[in-house]
């Protein structure tokens, strides 16, 4: 059961069994929760379980007195390389297309409504490429760092598709309007050197020095009283969080509209052709 504590984030009012996960690899120390994103063999894609994963591991973190800061990051050369296309390609036999797609809106509601929930402090770690999903919901940490093989791409309108986690409203508050188009509608890639210059990411690493970079300070994040923490982020949240839910539902109508509409059928497959001629 649920209860608003007296910071007024949702909390647990007892802890929760520990979760099993598909899709990810966690591990708690020192007071961090690092939730490493695990598909590696097809770049950390997001599928179903993945989705529900990150659900489960924030509200695990959030329930856990020993867990002072979640630290997010993925496995192998990428971090994600966005939304597993088969999410759009397999639709079960018991399933119309629209119910598919109401049901997929749902899902992505339930996991951006866990991100701007989470009342801890939440650190991303990019360890490699990111694409689509895996970049907008960066909008939505407190603190990202990058590797300098990083790159951070939207391919939305390539794909028919239009922008979510609130990356409609975020991403022009963080870097500009006009970067901000660029991004969303031209589908831009931004290097890490580039992310950090227009403020979506705040330092850069070597590659095999970011994970220990980003513990260190997660850990010395941790050291800090909790309470201190969950009420400063709840006062730099507040402020636009009933506009971050607004701009969540109204991006995942529009989604759901997206995914039953001809032309995104049309551009997967320019898509899928596209990536079968190169192999």
């Amino acid at each position: 059961r649920r209860v608003h504590g007296e910071t007024g984030f949702e909390l647990f009012t007892v802890s929760m069994a520990t979760p099993t996960f598909s899709a990810l690899l966690v591990d708690v120390s020192e007071g961090v929760m690092t939730i490493k994103l695990h598909r590696p063999k097809r770049k950390n894609a997001f599928n179903s379980e993945m989705y529900l994963d990150v659900v489960s591991a924030l509200q695990w973190a959030t329930s856990r007195d020993d867990v002072v800061v979640a630290l997010l990051t993925g496995s192998g050369d990428y971090f994600s390389s966005g939304n597993d296309l088969s999410n759009f390609l397999n639709i079960p036999d018991n399933m119309t297309p629209e119910q598919l797609s109401k049901k997929s809106g749902d899902m992505l509601r339930q996991f951006i409504r866990a991100f701007i929930d989470f009342p801890k402090p939440l650190i991303a770690a990019v360890n490699g490429p990111a694409i689509g999903i895996a970049v907008t919901m960066l909008g939505l940490c407190d603190i990202v760092y990058a590797s300098e093989s990083a790159t951070f791409q939207t391919p939305f309108s390539k794909l028919a598709q239009t922008p979510e986690a609130t990356s409609s409203f975020l991403f022009p508050r963080i870097m500009g309007l006009s970067k901000a188009n660029e991004v969303l509608l031209l589908g831009k890639v931004l290097t890490a050197a580039e992310a950090e210059r227009v403020k979506y990411v705040s330092a850069v690493f070597p590659r095999i020095a970011l994970e220990q970079e980003a513990l260190a300070r997660a850990k010395e994040l941790a050291q800090f009283p909790v309470k201190s923490l969950i009420y400063s982020k709840q006062l730099i949240r507040e402020p636009i969080k009933s506009r971050l839910y607004e701009v969540n539902e109204n991006e995942c109508v529009r989604l759901e509209e997206r995914w039953v509409s001809p032309d995104i059928a049309e551009a997967l497959m320019k898509f899928m052709t596209r990536k079968t001629s190169k192999l």
